[in-house]
């Protein structure tokens, strides 16, 4: 049976942070709120919880995963980016946005696309997602919850509760949001492609 927080969208509880950031550094996985819906996040080095989540929404291996980033300071640790990538990265973060990049080797080769090595990035625009990542300290691996069948994100945390509470081990309510998944744009050959049109404005990287 998984824990459920009421956290405040605009002003998170710290108390109740810490106990999510001590449940992801136990081995959990959590539902927490971002600018594009619910999505599901657990620690980067944790491999069992990633596998729990790629069983909930049934993820196979060639899914690219997204490390969940507080700013654009760990950036570089985790992604190749050239300077042109760098400036339109930092116009539009934080925000709805999901950024592809080849991987260093800083990143689980489990996370990395496997024929492609490449890895998401994203700087949510949320609160309670922020807060929640610089408690952590460290990038959190990410993915949209979008159940089995759906193409949209899940967006009402009390339905989320009744699916998968006993599937995860937290899940933070931090609102109604909006269904739209961010929107996805591939670095990885230096020019910007768009690989999903979601809640982001796409005109800068067209």
């Amino acid at each position: 049976m998984s824990q459920f927080f009421y956290v405040h969208p605009d002003n998170p509880q710290t108390r109740l942070i810490n106990q999510a950031v001590a449940i992801v550094r136990n081995g959990g996985v959590v539902v927490y709120p971002t600018d594009s819906g619910y999505a599901l996040g657990c620690l980067l080095e944790n491999k069992s919880a990633m596998e729990r989540i790629c069983r909930i929404r049934r993820l196979n291996d060639s899914h690219n995963f997204t490390l969940l980033c507080r700013d654009l300071s760990e950036l570089s640790l985790y992604a190749r980016v050239d300077n042109v990538a760098f400036r339109l990265l930092r116009n539009h973060t934080p925000g709805p946005y999901t950024f592809i990049f080849k991987a260093t080797k800083e990143v689980p080769r489990r996370l990395m696309n496997p024929k492609r090595k490449t890895i998401g990035i994203r700087v949510p625009d949320n609160q309670i997602a922020l807060d929640l990542l610089e408690a952590l300290g460290e990038p959190m691996m990410s993915t949209t919850l979008i159940l089995p069948g759906k193409e949209t994100a899940e967006a009402d945390p009390d339905e989320i509760r009744d699916q998968l509470e006993h599937a995860v081990d937290l899940i933070m309510h931090g609102g109604y949001l909006g269904e739209q998944p961010t929107s996805v744009i591939d670095f990885t050959d230096g020019e910007a492609v768009v690989l999903r049109v979601g809640s982001g404005d796409i005109t800068p990287f067209e």
